[in-house]
């Protein structure tokens, strides 16, 4: 399989990237540093330099031509204000999904966020919720196109080692989850054509991984 991931620096794409090499598949992961490519391919993968804030659709169609399936794991990050939020967890995954269409790659995943509601909450910090009208509004724009693709909203992220157990299901209770994990079932999904055009929330629970994928379908 080849598997092109757009913001193949972030620590999900990392280890997404070390799982799909460690078996074979060909990974490339679009990162808008040059400094970033030898992290990628010490995961395991190759990069190219794109920057999904100034690139256009023909420019990503290009970079993803050929590969079997997209993965868009970029955000803008801890520390960015209210409009990166919306260049790069919204636009980029507009841009994306165009250059999808355009290059004929079916298959799309998005790694979201969990408790998107939380936008309109009075009580949610400005910046975070802006983060989530983004991740809100850049699944609204995947799930009204024709692409195979699955939204995967995970918790909030951990860098704890991996448990191999979680919660997977369209709605599940809010919690934490590791990257490790998310990273994991990323790799089943891809696996699983049966699982597109479904969102589907994640944390750490008591379910082995290979189960709840499983009992997906």
């Amino acid at each position: 399989m080849r598997v092109v991931i757009a913001g193949g620096h972030g620590k999900i794409a990392l280890r997404l990237t070390a799982l799909l090499a460690r078996r074979g598949d060909t990974v490339i992961g679009l990162v808008r540093n040059p400094d970033h490519v030898e992290d990628v391919r010490a995961a395991g993968g190759d990069a190219v330099v794109l920057d999904l804030e100034q690139a256009d659709a023909d420019q990503v169609a290009a970079a993803i031509a050929g590969a079997d399936a997209v993965v868009f794991a970029a955000g803008a990050g801890p520390g960015s204000g209210v409009a990166r939020k919306d260049t790069v967890d919204r636009a980029a995954s507009v841009l994306l999904a165009d250059a999808a269409e355009t290059a004929g790659v079916r298959r799309y995943l998005q790694v979201s966020s969990i408790g998107i509601d939380r936008a309109e909450d009075p009580n949610t910090d400005e910046v975070f919720a802006a983060y989530l009208r983004a991740k809100g509004a850049a699944d609204d724009d995947l799930m009204a196109r024709g692409l195979e693709w699955t939204v995967l909203r995970p918790g909030r992220l951990t860098d704890d080692p991996g448990t191999g157990q979680v919660a997977l299901a369209e709605r599940v209770s809010r919690g934490a989850v590791t990257r490790d994990d998310v990273a994991s079932v990323l790799v089943g999904l891809l696996d699983r054509s049966s699982t597109a055009r479904r969102v589907l929330e994640l944390v750490n629970g008591d379910v082995s991984i290979d189960r709840a994928l499983a009992e997906l379908a």
